[in-house]
């Protein structure tokens, strides 16, 4: 089901990414509810691809803006 807040968001989103990626996250993630049917899975892989396109995870393993070093 969509999400109406950052904190109806999974732990695993809430706890890990910044603010600005949570807001990237739900907002991918409820256009893809959409437009996918409500497959639920789809939704939360095509709502990664839009935090990775901004986020990467840093050598302390933390999500950091900005691309990747590889």
């Amino acid at each position: 089901m969509p999400y109406d807040t950052k904190s109806d968001l999974p732990e695993s989103v809430r706890d890990n990414l910044p603010s600005h990626a949570q807001d990237i996250y739900k907002e991918a993630y409820n256009s893809a509810w959409d437009e996918y049917h409500h497959d639920e899975s789809r939704a939360h892989r095509v709502a990664w691809g839009a935090v990775e396109r901004k986020y990467h995870k840093n050598d302390d393993g933390k999500w950091v803006k900005g691309a990747s070093k590889s």
